[in-house]
């Protein structure tokens, strides 16, 4: 997938507003449930919200929010205090829900 411009960023969180967050990272981190729990949500709604907890800093949140996109194949739409939103295509073009316009 290639990065989404800034004019896909700003529509992904449009339609990311009204969600609850679906997956909360605590004082454990980026554990490997945590990774695949954030995949599978992935797979099932292309468009999440996860909260980060306890992470001590702003650096930290960014570091954080590109390591979980980063293994989880996803693009990061943007972050708001504490809340990273994920985007990731369904893999089957049959189970798109959210088209992204080029």
């Amino acid at each position: 997938m290639s990065p989404l411009t800034g004019r896909q960023r700003k529509y992904l969180r449009g339609l990311a507003h009204h969600l609850q967050p679906v997956v909360m990272v605590g004082r454990k981190g980026l554990s490997e449930s945590v990774v695949a729990t954030v995949d599978e949500a992935l797979e099932q709604h292309e468009l999440i919200k996860v909260r980060l907890l306890d992470f001590a800093d702003r650096a930290a949140k960014d570091d954080a929010a590109a390591r979980l996109a980063e293994l989880t194949a996803a693009e990061p739409a943007g972050r708001v205090g504490n809340l990273v939103i994920l985007y990731r295509p369904a893999r089957d073009p049959e189970r798109r829900r959210i088209v992204v316009e080029e």
